[in-house]
């Protein structure tokens, strides 16, 4: 099977080394059992950081970045290839739209438009998540420039209040 990591950079030394030895032995034991399962497993990883800058400052295993680093797909951030935005929006209307049990039919020019114009500097995540929040709150079966999120509309990167540490 596929087994797909989300973050990969992220994931502690502790499960680092757990992860080498899956792929290195495609042996692992669940928590609490002492049988030993094989298992033949493709991974896919995806990272927002350069695992090599990772690597070099300590941050992350050199021999599972070797392990991991077998084809290395960059894809560039949404606001460099502005031409999928409205791909991405239909797909997700669609999607969301049979989750919901909603028949949104269409998305207004002008509201693709001001969704093609943002900067998305949370990517297709973000994009993914205004789509589904715009699907939900709808009663109509058509999105209008009405129902885009006043941040997405201004084209002002959300912010969001972080508490001080004293």
């Amino acid at each position: 099977g596929t087994l797909f990591l989300d973050e990969v950079s992220d994931i502690p030394e502790t499960m680092q080394i757990k992860l080498l030895r899956v792929l290195q032995s495609g042996e692992f034991e669940r928590v609490g059992s002492t049988k030993t399962i094989q298992t033949d497993v493709r991974l896919v990883c995806a990272t927002n950081k350069n695992l090599k800058e990772q690597v070099f400052a300590g941050l992350f295993r050199e021999d599972l970045f070797y392990r991991i680093n077998v084809i290395l797909l960059e894809i560039p951030p949404l606001r460099e290839r502005p031409e999928d935005i409205p791909l991405l929006i239909q797909h997700y209307l669609k999607f969301f739209s049979i989750r919901n049990r909603k028949k949104i039919e269409k998305i207004t020019p002008e509201a693709l438009s001001l969704l093609s114009k943002y900067t998305w500097p949370g990517n297709v995540r973000e994009l993914k998540n205004v789509i589904e929040r715009m699907v939900v709150l709808s009663h109509l079966n058509v999105i209008d420039a009405e129902q885009i999120p006043e941040d997405i509309k201004g084209g002002k990167k959300l912010l969001v209040a972080r508490p001080t540490q004293t």
